[in-house]
């Protein structure tokens, strides 16, 4: 069977190489084996950001007979195709294609084809049969596949999409002004946000309705005479071709969008130009995603999909079925971080936080001094990222940057969650992180409202299955950097040893030693960095 041969070469190579870091390749190569002669689907949670574990589904893949296709993102692929793609073909010493692109070369290819999340969800999502059915396939990343998703599903109007319109629709380019300006009053007069978005409401989908559905039903061209700003057109003889061909692009995308089920819709709001733009996306997707997963075998490879080894709520975010799951945990030995959790902290919510935040704050600045690597300093709230980062600077200097990538090796880094996320990987392993609050999304923030007013709809619990599943993933790849080194943690949020989701987070931090009180000898350089 493959899962023998997989075993046996790469326990040889692992030999080769030395010591590794990550200690499940062989669990996670048999899984990957197996899905494979099978033809069932499976989701790993490798519960490391280490790029490492990519072993393990890639021997399978290059010994596996048949076609396999493999999705995964720009940087990873990069990393495959430049270090480790070429060793293990060397080692194994087969000669299996490896085409990357975004459609398979033809029914004849049998090779590894490696393609981005854009075109594999792009022709699943909208049938474009750039890949055939029924073909392997390993998504690797698949934390972010339900941002992936929704952004394939999304649609926009930017600011020049009006001219195009106005282009398209001559004759009536002076009402098209005039709508755009009353829809420009109406969103800004919501009032101002650190989120610079508001959800539409009532008023402004009625501007937006009345203007797709007026131009809709008539045909450029055979329009005799202008129209006013509230004009609406009487009912027109049923047309023969699609009422929206006259529609540029971005338009009829945004129409088609709105007029599926379960849409959000919002303004990106660009006060100090006076302009705006417009998004519409699903809430939820997993009613996209449920009919794609049975069109070939899936492996979903993620480091922290779920909090639970079955990734029930992952599974149900997702539209997945039934699959065999696989959860590692970090290694106690290698990875086990120092927790310093505090009680008695005020909770974030009271005007105490802050003014104890920013001495907590100082307090750990003055005992890592001499550590050889940045501190990092996660913030979530917008206003106190800034305040922070202001009053960090005005005493410490050029140490103190604010979400800048051009970090000094003693630097200080005050960053919001996303921006962690995204750039962590350009940054030396912390050894001390220090979160203020935890990730739980904002209801200040509108996306967030929304996405909540959509769970209150259905009577889910918007807090379950939202809310504290996104904080929980967000939180457990935060701190991935710092097992590397195995630093400290400290996390500032009293809701942590209070609230009944307190254990959950402590689950997600695991391994930990807690420590209550701070020792300067804690960040002593030992000489590991």
């Amino acid at each position: 069977m493959i899962e023998v041969e997989v075993h046996s070469s790469l326990r040889a190579f692992l030999r080769e190489q030395g010591k590794l870091s990550w200690p499940h390749h062989l669990t996670m190569a048999r899984l990957v084996a197996r899905a494979l002669r099978l033809g069932r689907p499976a989701l790993i949670q490798t519960g490391s950001t280490d790029i490492q574990y990519r072993l393990s589904y890639l021997v399978p893949a290059l010994i596996w007979s048949g076609p396999v296709i493999l999705v995964a993102p720009a940087s990873i692929q990069r990393w495959l195709l430049q270090v480790e793609i070429p060793r293990l073909q060397q080692w194994i010493g087969t000669d299996k294609a490896i085409y990357r692109g975004d459609s398979f070369p033809d029914e004849q290819f049998r090779g590894l084809l490696i393609t981005s999340p854009e075109s594999w969800l792009v022709d699943r999502l909208s049938g474009k049969a750039w890949f055939p059915p029924g073909i392997p396939t390993l998504i690797d990343g698949a934390d972010d596949l339900e941002e992936w998703t929704r952004d394939q599903l999304q649609a926009s109007i930017q600011p020049g999409d009006w001219d195009e319109l106005m282009l398209a629709y001559p004759q009536q380019a002076d009402w098209i002004r005039d709508v755009r300006v009353r829809l420009t009053k109406a969103i800004f007069q919501h009032p101002p946000n650190p989120y610079e978005c508001c959800l539409l409401e009532g008023k402004e989908q009625e501007i937006l309705q009345q203007l797709l559905a007026t131009l809709g039903a008539q045909q450029p061209l055979n329009v005799c005479r202008k129209l006013d700003a509230n004009d609406v057109l009487p009912p027109q003889p049923k047309a023969t071709v699609d009422p929206y061909c006259y529609f540029p692009k971005s338009w009829k995308h945004f129409w088609q969008c709105w007029q599926s089920s379960s849409q959000m819709m919002w303004a990106a709001i660009a006060r100090s130009q006076g302009y705006f733009s417009l998004y519409c996306r699903p809430v939820e997707v997993a009613t996209a995603l449920k009919p794609i997963w049975s069109m070939q075998p899936v492996v979903l490879i993620g480091s922290a999909l779920d909090l639970d080894k079955s990734a029930s709520v992952y599974r149900q975010q997702l539209g997945l079925g039934d699959l065999t799951c696989l959860k590692f945990s970090p290694n106690r030995h290698t990875e086990q971080i120092q927790l310093y959790l505090p009680d008695g902290l005020p909770m974030p919510n009271t005007s105490r936080f802050q003014d104890v935040l920013i001495e907590q704050v100082r307090y750990l600045l003055a005992l890592s001094t001499n550590i050889p690597s940045p501190v990092v300093i996660l913030v979530s709230d917008l206003h106190l990222k800034v305040q922070l980062g202001t009053l960090l600077a005005a005493e410490l200097g050029s140490r103190v940057q604010v979400e800048k990538s051009n970090l000094d090796d003693n630097g200080i880094l005050i960053t919001g969650w996303e921006f962690w996320r995204c750039h962590q990987h350009q940054f030396r392993a912390p050894q001390l992180l220090i979160i203020a609050t935890l990730p739980i999304p904002s209801l200040e923030n509108p996306l967030v409202a929304g996405q909540v007013a959509y769970y209150k709809q259905k009577r889910l619990d918007w807090f379950r299955l939202y809310l504290l599943p996104v904080a929980l993933r967000e939180l457990q790849r935060a701190i991935a950097p710092v097992r590397e080194s195995q630093g400290i943690v400290a996390l500032l949020d009293n809701r942590v040893n209070h609230r009944s989701y307190g254990s959950q987070v402590l689950s997600v931090l695991s391994p930990f030693a807690r420590i209550n009180y701070l020792d300067r000898s804690w960040f002593r350089f030992d000489g590991r960095y």
